[in-house]
């Protein structure tokens, strides 16, 4: 029931996957947020830590590059982006306000990238989604990282970044 001056929840898609196949490793958001759809870009927010925690973990300024060429250098060292929701009703951009989540299907999506071995969920959100889609019986290795978002803030970025840097012996030379 909406309260007085509160607006329906709009209905938010998520964005066409950035894999190919040589994707070796793919790590799962939850949803893109208002910034990322407004810009139709993968974690667009500037409070958002993905761009920087990735740049750490390949040992390149990734921030500082336009955001093809971001998909761009995370293709090159087979890394892929993906979300676990294809859509849902959310008002705003947090994970705790989604609301009637249409889930993708892992499985059959992951089942097509041959070179894959790890899966990595960003934040609780993807995590729980992510791992009951893909069961206990997948060959992939699953790791769950803390959230980049910004509103994830019980985390500092040092400790985000020391989880962060387990991804580093997945990743592929340029």
């Amino acid at each position: 029931m909406l309260r007085p001056g509160q607006m329906p929840a709009r209905r938010k898609a998520a964005f066409p996957p950035s894999v190919d196949e040589g994707t070796r490793l793919l790590i799962l958001g939850s949803l893109p947020g208002d910034a990322s759809i407004k810009q139709g870009e993968y974690y667009a927010h500037r409070g958002n830590a993905f761009w920087a925690l990735m740049g750490d973990v390949l040992g390149e300024d990734l921030r500082g590059l336009p955001y093809a060429m971001r998909l761009k250098r995370l293709k090159a060292r087979h890394v892929g982006l993906w979300d676990v929701i294809e859509s849902a009703d959310r008002e705003g951009s947090l994970d705790s306000a989604i609301r009637g989540a249409e889930l993708r299907d892992l499985r059959a999506f992951t089942a097509r990238l041959p070179n894959l071995e790890v899966i990595a969920f960003n934040g609780r959100t993807a995590a729980l989604h992510g791992r009951r889609q893909l069961g206990e019986g997948s060959d992939l290795s699953l790791i769950d990282l803390p959230s980049s978002s910004g509103a994830f803030a019980s985390m500092s970025r040092d400790a985000k970044r020391t989880a962060w840097m387990a991804l580093a012996a997945f990743i592929g030379d340029a």
